[in-house]
């Protein structure tokens, strides 16, 4: 394997830009236990795919519009009588079903419907290069100014009361993040394994931080050791270059955690 091929440098540098986007944000994720939210997210995706070729539009723009409508759906319902865990199962399984059933009507989109699923990072154009490092940018600069805000209402939403803060717009701010999360990185991990490259890094990181900002820039380092091992190993194993890559980071999971058990006793 040529590190220097054209094509591999495309696809280490669109998995770099996702993880950069998604490590930070998959720490307020884990830390405000909304697995299940990122999932909902996630699978509006593969919805706006459909809609977006059906009228012959952007992919990411459909996918974001999707993905934005969805999280902003469930934030608003939640709290007024919905009880959270049941309507994210409804809404994330029935809209990847609507989802997959729409895309079958699109003619000539069945032989790709893998890549939207499972993505095709190796097959990541300039293009696609662009649009991912501009969204990680985004989500980057998103975060950093709500930085402080987000934490306090994570940690403690009467504190965050008390002091002016807006816990409904937090999460507001958090939704558009992790809208713009799934929209980069469907070409990248597809739709069924975003939320996994989400989860996966922070809940490593969350073993070795003793800071939130330690635990994002841990959980970014997991992250990108994650797209690297996976890339390599997909050529070395032959197997597909997306779920191998979220299996290096459940390794380093795995990995992490016996660490964790195995460290009273070491002492």
């Amino acid at each position: 394997m040529n590190l220097l091929d054209d094509f591999l440098v495309r696809a280490i540098l669109a998995g770099l830009g996702v993880v950069l986007a998604a490590a930070p944000l998959g720490c307020f994720v884990v830390w405000r236990r909304m697995a299940y939210f990122g999932d909902a997210t996630a699978h509006a995706a593969i919805l706006g795919v459909a809609l977006a070729l059906s009228f012959n539009v952007s992919i990411f723009a459909g996918v974001l519009a999707l993905a934005l409508i969805m999280a902003l759906t469930v934030s608003n319902l939640s709290g007024r009588g919905f009880a959270m865990d049941t309507l994210l199962g409804v809404t994330a399984h029935s809209s990847l079903a609507f989802g997959l059933v729409a895309v079958s009507f699109v003619p000539g989109v069945r032989v790709d419907l893998m890549a939207y699923l499972f993505g095709d990072i190796l097959a990541v154009s300039k293009g696609d290069l662009a649009v991912i490092w501009t969204g990680a940018a985004l989500v980057l600069a998103l975060l950093y100014w709500r930085w402080s805000a987000l934490l306090t209402t994570t940690l403690n939403p009467d504190l965050a009361i008390a002091s002016g803060l807006s816990p409904k717009r937090e999460q507001m701010v958090l939704s558009v993040a992790l809208a713009l999360v799934v929209a980069v990185a469907i070409k990248v991990v597809g739709t069924l394994l975003i939320a996994a490259m989400l989860l996966i890094p922070a809940a490593s990181a969350r073993s070795f931080a003793r800071t939130p900002e330690r635990m994002a820039l841990i959980a970014t380092g997991i992250g990108a050791l994650s797209v690297l091992g996976g890339i390599e190993a997909a050529f070395a194993f032959d197997t597909p270059t997306g779920p191998t890559i979220v299996c290096i980071a459940a390794l380093i999971f795995a990995l992490a955690n016996l660490a964790r058990l195995l460290r009273p006793q070491t002492r």
